[in-house]
């Protein structure tokens, strides 16, 4: 205990210390952001139907990289979890993207789905991408692309249509399993890649938003519009947290490289920051609008994030912002 309580006041006191950096150059508001695996990319998906990729390591952001070709909103991105120079966008123009960071600006692959498209997720041995839409059909995507009968390319290798609302999907680290939260406050757990339902876990009261996985490989957390971030033991698939700090639905999660903290954004004006084994708060970050999305560095405690901001005399709803220490 007397080292857990040593480690906490390290890492406040670490937070305490943390800036923030706005990164300007979207034109509307941000709907998601992530980090490369390796963690020299920052990349960003925006309403004004662009992708943007940011240097982490220099302090310039002049020289960030601006993909364009969507003709709706990105709504979602996913890194390779493998290979920092790929990045997968859904938007909801009915396409999936796939960069190549070393090409060029133009997407090396262009897949074209049957929905508008909302949330995406890449498969730990990236072997494939995962990509749900409005009408909650999850299509199963190989990155690498095939060839139908007619020797056409082909990259959808499997489709599943779901009888309720489906919000955000991942698979596990082992990769063996694949997990879908509903509208029901319900998980949909499956094997993969059989698409058997092993279990249907009653998650929340409520609309259930967004999951993340412990890099640890322990925990499972939740978060869903009864306000609540709820953490599971993977091995016994029981709550063994709730972290009850927000007052409004939680719409986006993301545990630190370490584990060790877990950041949730929602519709009150900040993000909460709180210690995963014992539920402490840690630290609160202020914000100008609802949080749409945090993401954690992969091997630092820098946290990037955005929100539903409007434009003023000092902000821009297109910003997005990195608070932390990069040491």
């Amino acid at each position: 205990m007397a080292s857990t309580s040593a480690s906490l006041a390290n890492v406040r006191s670490t937070l305490q210390r943390g800036s923030i950096r706005e990164l300007k150059g979207h034109k509307l508001k941000v709907q998601s952001v992530g980090w490369s695996c390796d963690g020299h990319r920052l990349a960003s998906g925006s309403v004004d139907q662009t992708a943007r990729v940011w240097n982490a390591d220099r302090t310039s952001t002049r020289d960030a990289i601006e993909l364009k070709g969507h003709q709706g909103d990105v709504d979602q991105l996913a890194w390779d979890p493998n290979d920092p120079d790929r990045l997968a966008t859904a938007s909801i123009d009915k396409s999936v993207r796939i960069w190549d960071m070393r090409a060029s600006t133009k997407a090396r692959h262009i897949i074209q789905t049957p929905g508008e498209n909302i949330n995406i997720a890449w498969s730990p041995d990236s072997r494939n991408i995962a990509v749900g839409n409005k009408d909650d059909v999850i299509c199963f995507i190989d990155p690498r692309g095939g060839t139908d009968s007619t020797g056409n390319r082909k990259y959808i290798w499997h489709t599943l249509t779901n009888d309720v609302e489906i919000n955000e999907i991942r698979w596990n680290y082992p990769g063996d399993l694949f997990f879908a939260t509903t509208g029901h406050g319900t998980i949909q757990i499956m094997e993969f890649p059989s698409f058997n339902l092993v279990y249907t876990l009653p998650a929340h009261t409520a609309n259930c938003y967004c999951i993340e996985f412990d890099p640890k490989g322990r925990y499972m957390a939740t978060g869903a519009s009864d306000a609540l971030v709820s953490l599971w033991d993977l091995e016994e698939l029981i709550c063994v947290r709730t972290f009850g700090r927000l007052d409004w639905p939680v719409r986006t999660i993301s545990f630190s490289f370490d584990g060790e903290l877990i950041a949730s954004g929602s519709e009150d004006h900040l993000v909460d920051i709180s210690h995963v084994e014992t539920g402490e708060h840690v630290y609160k970050l202020q914000c100008g609008a609802a949080v749409n999305t945090v993401a954690w560095h992969p091997s630092k405690y820098l946290l990037a994030y955005a929100g539903d901001e409007v434009s003023g005399p000092s902000r821009n709803e297109g910003n997005l912002r990195v608070f932390g220490i990069s040491v």
